[in-house]
Formats: structure tokens, C-alpha cells, sequence
């Protein structure tokens, strides 16, 4: 069992779009499994960006009240496909199923250099939701030029579907058993106007709904069609989620605690159509089944439970961290000690003797001020190079921000975690850990 929480002095009252902030993720995929929580299976969109051929790893965020998200770490990354493409790279849009005590984790992901015309749709398979995925190969099938973007359904008398596309093509078929072939063959899915990719399905009183995306130019919009049968025939009903400012749209309707809502991303904390952020707002039928365009929003989404409170296994202040690279502690080595110049290129602040416990996942809150709109910190952990992590404005240099990523520690007191600067004018006052339990 592991407990999920986050430290109370973190906890946020109330919400506030995008949701996920300390790095750029995309393409939601959510679902409410059997532990009454709600889980995000996100892309992870790289920085600095290059293109979508970076994208690498899969993360997974968890939340009880749809404000705070745990970040439950990394799920899987290309190096752990042995069938993939030898440049790794290419982890697009996936989903999560659940299914006789299994966890599945579906994927796109090409299996040659030549990436477009070799996509397949891996498996990963674990015994918990968030941790523990081993890849299981993939569909064999499915794949090809542009199929990307699986989802897959679990009906009310739980057979299951998988959905798929892209370049135009849509198709869905029913998965046998086993979860991992299909049964038959995949068809078309007729009805549906200008499809692009992108494909959901949900059910709701009875009534099937598709969602995608079309092919609005630099500006995708999220469509929808509805069936009495989860294969179709579709009939086309409309847009309901105009542009949200990024070239591209992706996302998942789900129904937590009594309400509906779509997951969605959009560029704002970056403005790089390649650095999407996700996102959460309301949905609302209407009498007839049909969806009202959803209102995009800044406030997002109101809590909807009690935050779980997580245990601070350690606190390591700025007073106890080594410097280089022009950046000093200042303040004296009590409470109100910080980290300044992180501004310059080099500079770091690193802890050491971090404390992991018997070892495993951990989650790290960095405690940060600063007066820029966006500044950013590389994270290296036990010489690993993680990645660079948001931190976005404070509107002070007092360290009231606090940006987190779920990392894996070693057993014992001999874990080095380095913050490098040079992305911004940014204070550092501390590093909280928070230990998974398993």
C-alpha cells in the first residue's frame, strides 16, 4: 500500500489552471480506480525543447480533491522498450486500464528509425497504478503509418475496446481477454467528421461518446460523436472545446465524485507549442445527451475532497548546501537562509547526505522566490540528470513557491541532489523530502 499526500504546508486551497506546473506534461489520460482516487497518465514534453522526437518517459500524477496532484514519478521511458526505436524518443499519447487485478499501460511507440511508418502499440503491466510497470511488448496488428494515440474502454459488462488513430484514420476493435491481442479485426470508425487523432471514449446513461481532435490548422479543436454501441456506427454531434492556444488538443472526460470534467492541455505557463501543461475544467451535458462547449479557465476546478496530508521524511535548509558557480548561501544560517545567484549560468546549489530511507520512490519539494514570471532549475540526483523544473513567479524573493518531481532514492544517507541555475533570477531556501511507502 503506499501513501499518497502531500506535506501540509504545501497543500493548495484551491485550484488554478494549468494543474500540473513543475514540468510540461500533455495528452491527460484519466481515471478513477478502485482506491477512490484520481489519476493522470501524462506525456512529458522536454525541456529545452527540440520537437516531439524528445518526448521519452511517461509520468503519473494522483490526486483525492482534483487541486493538489501527487507526482508518483516516472512509470516508464524508452529505454525500457527492448522492441522500440533504437533512438529512443517518441513516447506519445497513452492510456491506463484495469482489469482482473492488472493495471495496463497502453502506448504508442515506432519500432525503427523510420518512426512515422513503424508506430506499434506497446503494453506495460503492473499490480499497482502508479509504479511497478513492466513492458509486455506490443499488439500485434496494430500499428503503422500515423496510428498513434491508443485508448482503451472498459464496458459495464467488462469487455474491453481499444481505439486508435491518426492521419484521418480512426479505428477501434474489441480486446480479447488476455488484454494484449485483438479479437477479430479493427475497423473503422464511420461517422465522424474531420478526425485528426487524439481519440477518447467514455459511456454515459447509456450513450457512447468519441472525442477527438481535428485538423483546424495551429489551432486543433476537440470534437465528438456519440453511438448506442461502442463500435459505432457514430453520429456526429460538434465541437465542445474550442482552441486553447496550442497547435495541438488532446484530452479525456471523466466522472469524479458526481461531476464531469475534461482534461486538456494548453502552452500557457510556457508559450512553446512543444511545452504543453495540463489542464482541468468543468463539463456539463445538456437534456439530450449532447455536450456544452467547455469553458476554458484560469481558476480551474474547485476542490472536490480533503487533500491527504503526507509526512516531510526530511528538510535539508539552504544553510546545509554546498555552492558553486557564483551562487553564495546569504542570511546567516538560521531559518531566513537562501541561495542566491542562481541567475548564472553554472551556478548550483547541491545537498548532500540526503536521506532515502530503505530506498525507492520520494518525492522532492523545492522551496523557491522569484520575482520573474518563469525561472527554471536543472535537478540532478546522484549524478542523474532529470530534467529542468518550473518554477514559476512568486512575485518576491521570499521562498513562499514550491515546485515538486518524484525521483528514486538510494538506501541510507548518501543521496546528492544538485539544483543548477541559470534559467532565471531565482532563490532557493530549502528541499523537502517526502518518502513514498509502499
Amino acid at each position: 500500500m503506499t501513501t499518497r499526500g502531500i506535506p501540509k504546508a504545501f497543500i493548495k486551497p484551491a485550484g488554478h489552471n494549468p494543474v500540473i506546473t513543475s514540468i510540461y506534461t500533455a495528452d491527460p489520460s484519466a481515471h478513477v480506480w478502485e482506491d477512490g482516487r484520481i489519476y493522470i497518465y501524462a506525456s512529458h514534453d522536454i525541456d529545452p525543447p527540440r520537437g516531439c522526437d524528445l518526448m521519452d518517459a511517461y509520468h503519473v500524477f494522483s490526486s483525492n480533491d482534483l487541486v493538489n496532484w501527487v507526482d508518483e514519478g516516472e512509470i516508464l521511458h524508452s529505454r525500457d522498450v527492448a522492441w522500440g526505436r533504437p533512438e529512443g524518443g517518441f513516447m506519445w499519447a497513452p492510456d491506463c486500464a484495469y482489469k482482473n487485478g492488472t493495471y495496463y499501460f497502453y502506448y504508442p511507440h515506432p519500432s525503427g528509425s523510420d518512426w512515422n511508418d513503424t508506430w506499434k502499440i506497446g503494453v506495460a503491466t503492473s499490480d499497482k497504478p502508479a509504479s511497478g510497470f513492466v513492458d509486455q511488448g506490443y499488439i500485434e496488428g496494430l500499428g503503422g503509418f500515423a496510428m498513434i494515440d491508443p485508448c482503451v474502454f472498459v464496458d459495464d459488462d467488462s469487455r474491453a475496446y481499444m481505439y486508435y488513430g491518426g492521419g484521418s484514420k480512426c479505428q477501434g476493435g474489441e480486446l480479447s481477454e488476455d488484454m494484449m491481442s485483438i479479437k477479430g479485426s479493427m475497423q473503422d470508425m464511420t461517422g465522424l467528421e474531420d478526425f485528426h487523432e487524439a481519440a477518447w471514449v467514455f459511456k454515459r446513461g447509456g450513450l457512447y461518446y468519441l472525442t477527438y481532435a481535428d485538423n483546424l490548422e495551429d489551432n486543433n479543436r476537440m470534437r465528438y460523436a456519440t453511438s448506442r454501441h461502442p463500435l459505432g456506427p457514430w453520429t456526429y454531434q460538434g465541437i465542445f472545446l474550442e482552441p486553447t492556444g496550442c497547435s495541438t488538443t488532446h484530452g479525456s472526460v471523466v466522472e469524479y465524485k458526481g461531476q464531469w470534467y475534461l482534461f486538456y492541455h494548453n502552452q500557457d505557463i510556457s508559450g512553446h507549442g512543444n511545452l504543453r501543461s495540463v489542464c482541468i475544467d468543468s463539463l456539463h451535458f445538456n437534456d439530450d445527451g449532447t455536450i456544452q462547449t467547455v469553458v476554458q479557465t484560469k481558476n480551474g476546478v474547485k476542490s472536490v475532497g480533503e487533500a491527504p496530508e503526507a509526512e516531510v521524511s526530511a528538510y535539508y535548509a539552504a544553510s546545509v548546501s554546498t555552492t558553486g558557480g557564483g551562487a553564495e548561501v546569504t542570511g546567516g544560517s538560521g531559518a531566513e537562509a537562501v541561495v542566491r545567484g542562481l541567475d548564472a549560468e553554472g551556478a548550483y546549489c547541491e545537498f548532500g547526505g540526503v536521506d532515502g530511507g530503505s530506498g525507492g520512490r520520494a518525492a522532492l519539494y523545492i522551496h523557491y522566490g522569484t520575482e520573474e514570471a518563469l525561472a527554471k532549475l536543472n535537478l540532478t540526483v546522484n549524478g542523474h540528470d532529470y530534467t529542468l523544473i518550473n518554477a514559476p513567479g512568486t512575485g518576491s524573493t521570499r521562498t513562499v513557491g514550491v515546485a515538486s518531481f518524484t525521483v528514486r532514492l538510494q538506501p541510507g544517507m548518501r543521496n546528492t541532489i544538485r539544483l543548477t541555475g541559470g534559467h532565471g533570477r531565482i532563490v532557493v531556501g530549502g528541499l523537502s523530502v517526502s518518502r513514498f511507502e509502499e
